[in-house]
């Protein structure tokens, strides 16, 4: 097994993450990069500066752990990279980043969709909203929340 899980105060090696998961016999490769958006609901009377995410490191970890072993186990999954930031993370600045080289490229889309779907609902990572007036706001991590 050759996954790169890993939690990161720093900004994501993207270029690494995706060479990392090259494999020979790898014909498709799924990528989401996942990354910080201005905000536009009608019902903010901010702009939205930043987000920032927390996570309670060790417990995260073994969560990660337990997403890739459950996605290998339903999909054949070569290789793998889960990458999330901490801290403060800018607009159109990366805070996670999946990768799956798979035989075929249908595998790798599914498994890299179910991962961020699922790391979303349930690992120990959360963040908050940073608006321009000085307000934050701790975002909702329901499966119905698409933030």
């Amino acid at each position: 097994m050759d996954d790169w899980l890993e939690i990161l105060a720093t900004a994501l090696p993207i270029d690494r993450a995706i060479v990392s998961v090259r494999h020979p016999q790898a014909g498709g490769i799924a990528v989401f990069l996942g990354v910080t958006r201005s905000e536009d609901h009608p019902s903010a009377t901010a702009a939205l500066r930043a987000l920032d995410y927390e996570a309670y490191e060790d417990l995260a970890m073994k969560q990660l752990a337990d997403l890739a072993a459950r996605a290998r186990k339903r999909w054949p999954i070569l290789r793998l990279a889960i990458l999330h930031r901490t801290g403060r993370v800018g607009i159109e600045e990366p805070s996670v980043l999946i990768a799956v080289s798979t035989p075929h490229r249908k595998e790798a889309f599914q498994a890299c969709e179910w991962l961020i779907d699922t790391l979303k609902t349930e690992v120990a990572i959360w963040k908050r909203e940073v608006w321009s007036d000085g307000e934050t706001t701790w975002v909702d991590p329901s499966p119905t929340n698409d933030q």
